[in-house]
């Protein structure tokens, strides 16, 4: 290498700089947050790197939207957030980040170092809070050891199991320089090496698999994330396995695969005499792997690539500790050698088909139901008659996020997100954002259709500014039943208020009923929509589908008291009202 000249072994650069040209360096693509002292020249050095910036309009919403870009491209997005206040709101995406093992670096500013302890502006113990929610956190502890750091946080947010890191930058670095000659620069960190289980664990977890009666594949959003889908779907070809998604497992293998059991999801799960759980937690979304919604003598057989994940509730029959997608290969090899199939006319197919036709045909009968004012199985029909198949739908809110998993297929992988593992309320628009500008560089023509509930709607509503500055085509679609799981009619909240004051009187999960929310989109620049009839509702998102380049909002107003279908059991967390 060329001896550096003088000019060069002098040149400075600022702090602001170093942190974007290190993040440039370890293939960071998009920036999420707010600006403010002490951190807005980062964003401009991020922009003139080559980073997009994308400044949102509350910290939680840009911390949702880094991780997000973290989970559909493999890469940690970067929300960046001035000091205290500011990085307290972002502790709710780190916190939502690390339950859905999604990658996110959090860049926070600081105090000046020469006023801690001082009560400086904003003074608040970031570096500790931020462990709490991360696995990993730390301060430089000089400009030239930036890059090393960051290379660290990156590498940390994707190893293993994937979760939050936190970076924090004192006031003083953002404008401080340094001479680029004392910089330790790091190379970009490689993908995460592959782990694969050990074979006698294979071998004995492919013998339970080609002894069961009733087999049951579990494909959880770390199949996803982990780009299993192709392993994953020749295994359930080749073996002719059951398989039932979790939430944002769907599409791995397309949901219209005839081996798809979602529809009898409760008997899939109470029967089955073998488990295989890809990339799924037995946490609260399958009840924990316990009785009585699974058999007590259900065999588990275990596929993570956390080591302290396996035997959590229930001890597996065989522990797979890897790579799902290596580890899937290794199962095909094993089962391949056995030649073995699950036969397709047993007891077992016979009893999932006829469970799913009973409630296909109750979901049907519901949607097809004619009343005044539509359900939500009303609503969700008509969408899914006029969706694009590879739309990537984004879904928040009760009975809006429940129902619009049962009846909106996806059939391909990463393209469903929903409040997820931490069941997060607010998730959406970041969400919806981040998708729409990872879309616009790598799948221009894929639309992103984000559902919500109206309280959902309410965390980040005011997104929808961002969503109409940055000219992301999003399709928003608000299912208004005027409340929180259920509402009130006009007249009955007009009675109320007129018996007196509402705080002592209107039932807690009402919400103002009729809300115009489709008019916080055309106060933006945005296309609204108003609808309360079915044809209404096809002529609305006929118009947003042919839109692409404006952002549009359809406020669909439903029954208040629209509930879900019976269920075989109640909810996890029901309430007593």
């Amino acid at each position: 290498m060329a001896p550096q000249s003088v000019e060069e072994e002098d040149e400075c650069i600022s702090g602001a700089t170093l942190i974007a040209e290190a993040l440039k360096m370890q293939n960071v693509e998009y920036m999420f947050g707010i600006v403010g002292v002490p951190i807005i020249e980062v964003a401009v050095a991020a922009q003139a790197s080559g980073i997009k910036y994308v400044g949102m309009r509350n910290e939680q919403a840009a911390s949702y939207a880094a991780s997000a870009v973290g989970y559909l491209t493999g890469r940690p997005g970067v929300c960046l957030v001035v000091s205290g206040p500011g990085l307290v709101h972002a502790l709710a995406g780190m916190a939502n980040a690390n339950m859905n093992c999604w990658p996110l670096i959090v860049i926070g500013g600081s105090s000046d170092r020469n006023q801690e302890t001082m009560g400086a502006f904003q003074e608040f113990p970031q570096v500790e809070t931020c462990r709490l929610y991360s696995k990993f956190s730390a301060r430089p502890s000089s400009l030239e050891a930036v890059p090393a750091v960051i290379e660290k946080a990156v590498r940390n947010s994707i190893y293993g199991r994937p979760g939050a890191c936190y970076v924090d930058i004192p006031g003083d670095f953002v404008n401080l320089q340094v001479n680029k000659s004392t910089v330790r620069y790091v190379e970009c960190c490689p993908a995460p090496p592959i782990s694969m289980a050990e074979e006698l664990a294979v071998s004995k977890a492919a013998s339970f698999i080609a002894h069961s009666r009733k087999p049951l594949l579990i494909i959880g959003k770390g199949a996803a994330y982990a780009r299993a889908e192709d392993s994953i779907r020749k295994l359930v070809d080749q073996c002719g396995l059951p398989f039932l998604p979790t939430p944002m497992g769907k599409g791995v293998v397309p949901d219209n695969h005839p081996c798809c059991v979602a529809a009898a999801r409760s008997r899939a799960l109470q029967s089955a005499d073998v488990i295989i759980l890809l990339g799924a937690r037995l946490n609260w979304i399958l009840h924990f792997g316990l009785p009585p919604r699974f058999r007590p003598d259900v065999k588990i057989i275990q596929v993570d690539i956390c080591a302290e994940e396996l035997g959590n509730n229930v001890r597996p029959a065989a522990a797979l500790l890897g790579d799902i997608k290596a580890v899937t290969q290794q199962l095909l090899e094993h089962l391949s050698r056995k030649l073995w199939k699950y036969p397709s006319g047993t007891e077992w197919w016979s009893e999932l088909q006829a469970k799913m036709k009973s409630n296909e045909e109750t979901s049907k009968a519901l949607s097809l139901r004619k009343q005044h004012l539509m359900n939500y199985y009303t609503v969700f029909h008509h969408i899914r008659e006029l969706l694009p198949k590879d739309c990537i739908l984004v879904s928040e809110g009760a009975n809006t996020m429940d129902i619009g998993r049962t009846m909106l297929p996806n059939y391909h992988p990463r393209h469903r997100l929903d409040a997820g593992t931490f069941g997060t309320m607010g998730v959406g628009l970041g969400f919806a954002i981040a998708a729409a500008m990872v879309t616009k560089d790598h799948s221009p023509e894929m639309r992103v259709v984000c559902i919500e509930g109206d309280s959902a709607f309410g965390f980040s509503g005011m997104e929808m500014e961002t969503i109409c500055r940055y000219n992301l085509p999003i399709i928003m679609i608000i299912v208004n039943n005027n409340g929180i799981y259920s509402g009130l009619d006009s007249g009955t909240w007009k009675q109320i208020v007129e018996l007196g004051e509402p705080a002592t009187r209107a039932p807690p999960v009402c919400l103002l009923p009729n809300a115009h929310y489709e008019q916080i989109a055309a106060a933006f620049g945005g296309k609204g929509y108003f609808v309360q009839t079915p044809e209404e509702l096809q002529a609305a998102l006929k118009r947003s589908l042919v839109e692409k380049y404006t952002p549009s909002l359809i406020n669909i107003m439903i029954d208040p008291q629209a509930e879900r279908k019976e269920q075989d059991f109640h909810w996890l967390t029901r309430s007593n009202l």
